[in-house]
């Protein structure tokens, strides 16, 4: 690339739209909005599956291998999502995906209403699972071009604040709903919630790529992939990163159901106080979500991702000694802050220092990569919860997390400082 060339490019990359506050954004607004939305509905399904299973099998197993099965899906599915995402207009993929799992999971109320059909919640999660990661390729490599690359921190951590925020209204009601309507009318809302999504998306104008920004049509799947592992080795940090995440994400995918499991086994609560820790522990996520670009501008990149993901350790450790609401609620709160920050700090990196003709291919092949394991450690941790009891599983897992930022120390990540360019 030309030094003119790459000056364009900058030029494209903070584009008009960084030039003015995020509020005074209509398109960025929209978009806000409808993530928003679709997160607060998200949310009830988010609690109401588990609980589906864990009402009609009593098994943490079975909701570690739903949640397993679902997270293989998304893994498959992340193999070819950044090929798509970078051949066909980003606009129509959000909203079609949208639309799919607006009928997907609108069938579980209306089978349910005949009977628990266990089954179907295996067929549908793994379908709307893969269509989400396409949903989140593409929603990752749209936010550059409302905002500009000056702007990427703050408005990643305005979206994970207010979907956090409707995180926090979501599960409460979804364990409301739940105590009183049953676990199923409470999916019924995630359905609603894309159908609204997908009809703010058709109002949003997204910037329009450049015959450059295109990937050629002529490339096999294999060999896009391979292109988006290239780019993550040739990175020093982001290389290190996707090993530490390949772990962190094989031990923290569970965490959910072993969270909602010693609430209900262990402590013997009900759902709405299920839905209770989860809305607490939005709270937390609002927090990290508002608070790191301040942070990531004060300490750099890597003080920011190494101190989070030890935090995350520590409270993930002592979840299993928990033996009352609030002490669960505080540790998933903290958990999910610094959980929060780490993955804005990730997403905000890969967004700034890949071009955007490769931002699909690179943001795909990073999930591959870092959840490539994960639906084997939801089943295994869930597993291991029913054999063993929550308390020495999380304390392992826990203990391993704080190991992994420890290790992150010895990488190139300590080093990265306030602004990481291409």
């Amino acid at each position: 690339m030309t030094h003119g060339a790459a000056r364009r490019e900058d030029a494209a990359d903070e584009g008009l739209p960084g030039t003015r506050p995020l509020w005074r954004q209509r398109d960025f607004g929209i978009f806000w909005a409808a993530q928003t939305l679709s997160v607060l509905g998200d949310s009830f399904a988010l609690v109401a599956l588990p609980l589906l299973v864990l009402q009609a099998t009593g098994s943490v197993a079975r909701m570690g291998l739903l949640t397993a099965v679902g997270g293989a899906a998304s893994v498959v599915a992340a193999v070819f999502a950044g090929a798509v995402v970078d051949r066909v207009d980003r606009r129509r993929l959000l909203i079609a995906c949208d639309l799919v799992r607006t009928v997907l999971y609108g069938v579980i109320p209306l089978v349910w209403l005949f009977g628990p059909q266990i089954w179907l919640l295996y067929v549908v999660l793994p379908l709307c699972e893969a269509v989400g990661m396409l949903f989140a390729v593409g929603y990752v490599t749209v936010v550059r071009g409302l905002v500009g690359t000056g702007q990427l921190t703050q408005a990643n951590g305005r979206l994970n604040a207010t979907a956090a925020a409707a995180g926090v209204l979501g599960p409460l009601c979804a364990g409301l709903v739940a105590a009183w309507s049953g676990p199923a009318a409470a999916v019924g809302v995630d359905a609603a919630s894309f159908g609204v999504s997908a009809a703010c998306l058709f109002f949003v104008r997204f910037r329009k790529r450049t015959p450059d920004e295109h990937t050629g049509r002529g490339a096999g799947l294999w060999q896009d992939l391979r292109t988006g592992i290239a780019f993550l080795h040739g990175h020093p940090v982001l290389r290190s990163l996707t090993a530490l995440l390949f772990v962190f994400s094989f031990l923290t995918l569970g965490l959910n159901d072993l969270v909602i499991y010693h609430l209900k086994h262990d402590l013997g609560h009900d759902d709405q106080a299920v839905g209770t820790v989860m809305a607490v522990g939005a709270l937390g996520t609002i927090t990290g979500a508002l608070l790191v670009a301040r942070i990531r501008r004060r300490l750099g990149f890597g003080p920011t991702w190494t101190g989070s993901v030890a935090v995350c350790g520590l409270a993930f450790a002592g979840l299993g000694w928990a033996r009352d609401v609030p002490a669960v609620a505080a540790l998933s709160a903290a958990f999910l802050a610094c959980a929060g920050m780490a993955g804005t700090c990730s997403m905000s990196l890969r967004q700034e220092v890949t071009p955007e003709r490769l931002l699909g291919r690179v943001t795909s092949a990073f999930w591959t990569l870092q959840y490539a394991a994960a639906p084997i450690g939801a089943a295994v941790l869930t597993w291991a919860a029913e054999e063993q009891g929550t308390t020495p599983v999380a304390l392992v897992a826990g203990a391993t997390c704080v190991l992994l930022a420890v290790t992150a120390l010895f990488t190139p990540i300590r080093g990265s400082g306030r602004n990481l360019t291409r």
